[in-house]
């Protein structure tokens, strides 16, 4: 019975039962997909078992039809599905593709199935096409004819994906699964044997039928078997495992990429005023069954939404039994949830009650001042909004990262440039699926907030701080950068006026309450959610189709004694977290760049060394940066947990080797040069000596150029061409793949932060007398910048310039306008 496993699954975790007619279960599976409305409708709390939206790859045409799309804009990327063709739309263009392949002499097999069938029903292999009806609804695929054979037979493999959120999108591979063989040994195909559905068909509702089915419960011998065991099979063979699974890691990834525009725009849809980033209602585990050919190439067969939990094998118990196990510890499911939730809901009721967190509206005929201050206000509610998601997915991953049992998270993933390829592929995928119809995703995914860490985020709080004694009349403490009215005078006046230097940043959501509670509350409610989890009671729903079934054991108290985690507080004092880390990432694709450099120019004072004043007298008393945890490494922008392996490797070298180390980064970008594409290095240092000896003409067009029409993203693509070179230098000379563990990588990711802070501000007055304002950041961290490496931080400054000034004039030359970047410099940077 299909149920089984989740029964074994259910029961050691210590839930219960709900009736029928309760609504509020914490837990609601359902063997079918689930109607929007039902989503709608369910509470915070509670958790069910599928997505909107995700039939858009686990129907086979629907699948087909969205993979044709994104291999449109990335063919190198989607090569992993076979031709399809759906009918009847596509009749003509496969009589058209048989016809060609005919005029070669050459002939195929194709595999013709049903356009949403399941367990291998309705399936069939044809050579003639032209016997097809032409108006049946079905898919046609190129058969694999030469696929992976393991004793003679043909067989597929059975992968069990879960994806606990799309928003952030979060996948998890189990590391075990099914290997399905064929019943019959595997000849080629042709007319004689076409109709031997147990050679041809790997589906085990199908092969479980033959006489020669074999049911032998030895790891090595049977027609079902471990995908732990082929792994071993694989090493044995002297195959290269590593890229075996990192093969079928990228295929489930790029298939989730190109779902995610469709799901999370339902989700949106089903979810409406739920926060960003906040607990997600539906998670799904998802059978991925991919075939491998005889060159180990991995190819996706079809993608189950609900697949088989059922355990007619021991090998089915122990595969299937440990990822609905590992799947339920990761949810994190508990019995305080509800509670909990009452609890914030109470307190949502209260605060629109009294207006508390809420932006009053600004009179129309509010002055310049009123306009300023409530821009710099609703700033700073966004940043805080921003650091409680931060933290809250901190706490997130801090579980996941404990409890992930024998899945391993494949998305994010922990390799920085594989990070950057995806998200230039979920870009595209938006962009593809989404253009036009959901402005507010992807205006979204480019909020530079939301590639921010903590420390970024209390970098600008304290910035907001700055910018607010400044409106009210009292002493600066620091010398922030200066808005756009402080741009040196031009002859020429940018025809558009660019927006306030505050309010650049798109608005965030409204945080979930659950990070509003001060330190001491923190304490008590963890107390009151242990007692709760050890009297309270954990209830699930099973609805499989027209019933519903229901079971309700005694109560236990829970095998797991952890204390539920709790986000950090952000009312009262801002304190920075044990997740705070020091850098922003890039979320821009990575592209590989010749080598970089720039030459010091008169327009940048090199400021001399200094020393950093006591931290007491740079923070605001309303910002205490003091940890209430020990520091540990930080995490990217999008989750990922560092290892600890890097930070010891770094502690091991001497204050010598590291600042021999500093010395040779400083010889490494001072050799750098800019290169203007389709130009010599003397041609190029032509072109900025031009720029620069006719500043007065170029500037108010480089101004307009960086500040008015370049958005935020084009804004860091532009220093992403510098970021990605060093980043490259950095790991050569200190040999560190993972550069975000070094102290001079993160010193330069504050650099590059502030040079991007309030539109671009911060690069645009490095070009005027007064421009050293970076290094201000400098001197209200608590990580100290020796000399060199104010130094190395300084060439990077002038590389930053340079690099704006070739594009800019890469840009006027090529296009005549500067109305944006040109595709070319993509190609040719």
């Amino acid at each position: 019975m299909s149920l089984t496993a989740i029964r074994i699954a259910i029961n050691e975790m210590d839930f219960i039962k709900a009736r029928d007619d309760d609504e509020t279960a914490n837990l609601i599976w359902n063997d079918s997909a689930v109607q929007h409305e039902k989503i709608a409708e369910l509470r915070n709390y509670q958790r069910i078992n599928h997505f909107p939206g995700m039939g858009e790859i686990c129907r086979k045409d629907c699948l087909a039809r969205n993979m044709s799309k994104m291999i449109k804009c990335q063919p190198q990327e989607y090569s992993f599905i076979p031709k399809t063709w759906i009918f009847p739309a596509e009749y003509t263009q496969l009589q058209n593709y048989v016809k060609e392949l005919r005029r070669k002499r050459k002939q195929k097999t194709f595999i013709v199935k049903p356009s949403n069938g399941a367990m291998g029903h309705g399936i069939w292999l044809i050579r003639n096409c032209e016997k097809l009806p032409a108006q049946e609804h079905f898919i046609v695929q190129e058969y694999l004819d030469k696929p992976f054979l393991m004793e003679g037979y043909k067989f597929d493999l059975r992968i069990y994906i879960l994806v606990t959120s799309c928003d952030p999108l979060r996948i998890f591979l189990y590391n075990d699964g099914l290997v399905r063989m064929g019943t019959e040994k595997y000849h080629a195909p042709s007319e004689a044997n076409l109709s031997q559905l147990y050679m041809h068909l790997t589906n085990y509702s199908v092969n479980k039928h033959n006489e020669n089915f074999e049911r032998d419960e030895t790891v090595d011998k049977g027609s079902k078997r471990s995908i732990s065991w082929f792994t071993q099979f694989l090493r044995c063979n002297d195959y290269d495992v590593a890229k075996f699974w990192g093969d079928i890691s990228e295929l489930v990834v790029k298939t989730l990429i190109v779902a995610e525009p469709h799901v999370l725009h339902a989700y949106r849809m089903c979810r409406p005023g739920q926060p960003p980033g906040s607990d997600s209602v539906c998670f799904e585990v998802l059978g991925f069954d991919i075939i491998l050919d005889h060159k180990l190439k991995p190819w996706l067969l079809e993608i189950n939404r609900a697949p088989s939990f059922a355990t007619d094998q021991k090998i089915d118990y122990d595969v299937k039994k440990g990822a609905l196990l590992n799947a339920l510890k990761l949810l994190n499911i508990r019995a305080s949830d509800k509670k909990r939730n009452l609890a914030q809901q109470k307190a949502e009721a209260q605060r629109r009650l009294y207006g508390h967190g809420s932006m009053k509206k600004l009179p129309a005929a509010s002055s310049d001042w009123e306009k300023q201050r409530h821009t710099l206000e609703r700033r700073r509610e966004e940043l805080k909004e921003q650091l409680a998601q931060v933290r809250k997915q901190f706490s997130r991953e801090q579980h996941e990262k404990q409890h992930l049992g024998n899945y391993r998270r494949i998305y994010p993933p922990d390799d920085k440039l594989l990070l950057e390829k995806y998200e230039s592929l979920l870009s595209a995928a938006f962009q593809t699926f989404l253009a036009g119809r959901a402005a507010s995703l992807q205006k979204e995914m480019n909020n530079p907030l939301k590639r921010m860490k903590e420390e970024d985020i209390l970098d600008l709080l304290e910035q907001c701080e700055l910018d607010d004694e400044k409106l009210m009349g009292k002493s600066s403490r620091q010398r922030g950068p200066k808005s756009l009215s402080a741009m040196p005078e031009c002859s020429q006046t940018p025809r558009r006026q660019r927006p306030d230097y505050l309010a650049d940043f798109t608005s965030c959501s409204s945080v979930d309450n659950s990070c509003s509670s001060s330190d001491e509350e923190m304490g008590e409610r963890r107390k009151t959610e242990g007692s709760q989890e050890k009297r309270g009671e954990k209830k699930v729903s099973y609805d499989l189709g027209e019933s519903r079934m229901h079971w309700k054991p005694s109560v236990k108290p829970f095998k797991n004694n952890t204390a539920p985690s709790v986000s950090p507080t952000l009312s009262g004092p801002i304190r920075r977290s044990i997740s705070c880390p020091r850098s922003i990432a890039s979320l821009s694709s990575p592209s590989e760049v010749r080598a970089l450099s720039s030459r010091p120019s008169p327009m940048v004072p090199m400021a001399t060394p200094f020393i950093r004043p006591g931290s007491a007298m740079l923070r605001s008393h309303s910002l205490s940066r003091s940890g209430y945890a020990p520091r540990v490494p930080h995490s990217n922008s999008l989750g990922t947990i560092h290892s600890n392996i890097g930070d010891s490797l770094i502690h091991l070298r001497s204050k010598e080797q590291e600042a021999d180390l500093v010395h040779q980064t400083l010889a490494a970008l001072t050799a750098m040069r800019i290169r203007f594409p389709g130009k010599t290095e003397e041609e190029a240092e032509a072109v900025l000596d031009e720029i620069l000896d006719n500043w007065k003409y170029h500037k108010p067009k480089v101004a307009s150029y960086w500040l008015v029409k370049l958005d935020s993203t084009k804004q860091r693509k532009v220093l992403d061409i510098v970021r990605t070179n060093v980043r490259l230098a950095l790991q050569r000379i200190w040999r560190e793949p993972d550069v975000e563990s070094l102290h001079l990588y993160r010193l330069f990711n504050r650099v590059f932060n502030r040079l991007l802070w309030s539109h671009g501000q911060g690069l645009w007055n490095c070009f005027s007398n007064t421009g050293s304002s970076w290094e201000t950041i400098f001197s209200k961290s608590s990580e100290v910048a020796s000399p060199q490496e104010l130094q190395c931080c300084r060439r990077l400054v002038q590389l930053c310039r340079d690099c704006l000034l070739v594009v800019y004039k890469f840009v006027s030359e090529s296009r005549g306008s500067l109305s944006g970047l040109s595709p070319e410099w993509d190609d040719t940077r």
